[in-house]
């Protein structure tokens, strides 16, 4: 084993233990603003693994929308939404939490089989495809065109439809032609008692 071969274990150990130890952060946590952080943790350690695996424009891209984009997203939306309540246990709340355990489990036996089932092929000599920010745009625009512009269209639908739902909690409901009178108009003093008191003068 050579230098380069070590410092890069060493890479990967220490991304991985960061990527564990924030995603238990995200799950343990009571806060949902340290859980928030700790996403933005994970986010970051997977941006680690791809610069580990030559993916350079895939880890800037990571670090780019989902660290920068919506991770912070998620924090505005917690710190503005989210209420001071007390905690109120739920009746039943320890199936959950087995169910839940049960399912993660069932998860990480499934991946730990395929990943050890999985024929890896480890090579030594490595291939240099050149610049892959060059490269992933070709295929972009080429053979997945129509892939690319599909996504764009979805994305375009779901911004369009969050700002309909949103626009729509500050559309003031219809008053009656009524009430819009009383709000709107001043009351008036009587003429008799304006003339009245003219006169007395």
């Amino acid at each position: 084993m050579n230098l380069a071969q070590g410092v890069q274990l060493v890479s990967f150990g220490i991304l991985a233990a960061m990527m564990i130890g924030a995603a238990l952060g995200v799950v343990l946590f009571e806060n949902i603003v340290y859980s928030a952080f700790m996403l933005g943790g994970v986010f970051i350690s997977i941006a680690g693994m791809y610069l580990l695996l030559n993916a350079d424009f895939v880890a800037a891209a990571q670090l780019l929308i989902y660290v920068g984009a919506v991770n912070v997203l998620i924090l505005f939306a917690i710190m503005l939404v989210n209420k001071r309540e007390d905690f109120v246990a739920l009746p039943g709340a320890w199936i959950r939490k087995v169910l839940t355990g049960l399912v993660s489990l069932g998860l990480f036996a499934l991946l730990g089989v395929m990943i050890l089932a999985t024929p890896w092929v480890t090579s030594t000599s490595i291939t240099s495809v050149g610049n892959t920010a060059i490269v992933i745009g070709e295929h972009f625009f080429s053979d997945y065109l129509l892939p690319f512009e599909l996504a764009s269209v979805l994305l375009l639908i779901a911004m369009v439809g969050a700002i309909i739902l949103a626009r729509r909690e500050y559309l003031p409901e219809q008053l009656p032609s009524e009430t819009q009178q009383t709000v709107l108009t001043l009351p008036e003093r009587s003429r008799e008692l304006f003339s009245a008191s003219g006169e007395n003068e």
